[in-house]
């Protein structure tokens, strides 16, 4: 009990000290990344393995540059592209994140829908109406700051394949090998798994979300200098340090558990010749090392638990966006009366998304589909953010370091030509 006591105040305190960096990176292993993960583990063992190590940095670039666009100028990306750009680019970008979080949305709660299901019995219909609720009801009602303590929490329910991955038989030579050699085939399948599983990886609502949940947590700082978005604040390199190391341990924390999933469902599923997931109840098979046959239970315990945090990102960073392009009030600091079209921006979002689901597409194949198309509208909004960062007018003295400038690049040129094979594989059959 004593080594239970130390570890959880150990983590405890670590979850104190990171903030919107680490709750970013935790959201991005939403149930649309964690199915596209177990999908490519299933289809194509440890040869996927690679693209943890590869996106690390890209991840880290990316999202340090959304983080400090925030920082600097207390605004969102919507509002900052608006400002010093053009309102037509702002609606673009917003119009990007809109289809992919939408969709991402809804194959989310599809998911947590059918996970209730599996475990409690009752309509999958009834579940994706009360999950779409409480979400809804969750981020008007409860204040951001005990809020961002649950998203905090609820991440680590992924750790359940990293303990599977270490009881299972694993070939680690066969392991190091892929992970640190990239393979890549130039088959339609393989690219469009590899598309989304970079689209899961390097998300939309992920760049929006940061740069905004960076001006709340100076709002919600009872010594900041400022109190609202679009105030002008100081900002000290000690901050932007901060920002860094948090969103450093955010980014890691992701790309840990996306190693470990694919490492996981290749050990156990694609092993056992399960090639092909198409249901929740195959994807849950991964843990049947660790549980037996309470892995369905587990799955979907985690199913609905990084739901939870994930579909808020979503909704919300779809919300920031809108509420900056139409200058109207925003913030989960702000209770509903005071950003009623914020909130209703996030109702609508999630409404939508629900909705969804009743094109009666199969959840797993909703969930690799979002994936997919999140890659696609990663790419142009990726060049969007890189002149943002780069930007004096922007960022001030805080332009863009050359190591991050120039990972950044090599990102938007890898994914810019990963989708652009992918549909030309598409229309090649």
């Amino acid at each position: 009990m004593a080594i239970w006591k130390v570890i959880r105040n150990k983590i405890g305190g670590f979850l104190k000290k990171v903030g919107p960096g680490f709750v970013t990176g935790a959201a991005d292993d939403d149930p649309s990344g964690v199915a596209t993960y177990s999908i490519a583990g299933a289809q194509y063992g440890y040869r996927m393995s690679w693209m943890s190590l590869f996106l690390l940095p890209a991840m880290i670039s990316i999202q340090e540059m959304c983080g400090r666009i925030g920082l600097v100028t207390g605004r969102g990306l919507a509002a900052v592209i608006k400002q010093f750009y053009s309102v037509r680019l702002m609606w673009f970008a917003v119009s990007l994140l809109a289809i992919a979080n939408i969709i991402n949305i809804g194959a989310d709660l599809g998911i947590m829908a059918e996970s209730l299901r599996m475990l409690f019995g009752l309509p999958f219909y009834f579940w994706l109406v009360v999950t779409s609720t409480l979400i809804v009801w969750l981020e008007i009602s409860i204040k951001y700051k005990k809020y961002a303590r649950v998203l905090k929490w609820l991440g680590l329910s992924l750790l359940v394949y990293v303990i599977t991955a270490f009881m299972v038989k694993q070939n680690w030579g066969e392991v190091l090998y892929m992970t640190l050699v990239p393979h890549i085939d130039l088959t339609s399948g393989y690219l469009l798994t590899m598309v989304g599983f970079l689209g899961t990886t390097i998300s939309p609502y992920l760049f929006f979300w940061q740069a905004s949940e960076e001006v709340e947590e100076k709002i919600s700082d009872a010594r900041s200098d400022i109190s609202d978005f679009g105030q002008k604040s100081v900002t000290w390199p000690s901050a932007i340090g901060k920002m860094r190391w948090d969103t450093k341990m955010g980014m890691l924390f992701s790309n840990t558990m996306t190693f470990f999933i694919v490492l996981t469902t290749a050990a156990t599923l694609h092993k056992n010749g399960i090639f092909n997931i198409t249901t929740p109840q195959e994807a849950a098979m991964a843990l049947r090392p660790l549980v037996g046959n309470f892995a369905y239970v587990l799955f979907a315990l985690g199913m609905i638990g990084i739901g939870l945090q994930s579909i808020p990102v979503l909704a919300g960073s779809l919300a920031y966006a809108v509420a900056d392009g139409l200058g109207i009030p925003e913030g989960l600091s702000k209770k509903f009366s005071q950003a009623k079209g914020f909130y209703i921006a996030i109702l609508l979002a999630t409404v939508i998304g629900a909705v969804i689901n009743l094109i009666g597409i199969n959840t797993m194949q909703a969930l690799y589909y979002a994936a997919i198309i999140n890659g696609i509208a990663a790419v142009p909004l990726i060049f969007i953010i890189i002149k943002l960062a780069d930007d004096g007018r922007v960022v001030e003295g805080y332009k863009t370091q050359k190591k991050y400038r120039i990972i950044a690049w090599i990102t938007f040129i890898f994914m810019g030509l990963s989708v652009l094979m992918m549909l030309g594989s598409l229309l090649g059959k």
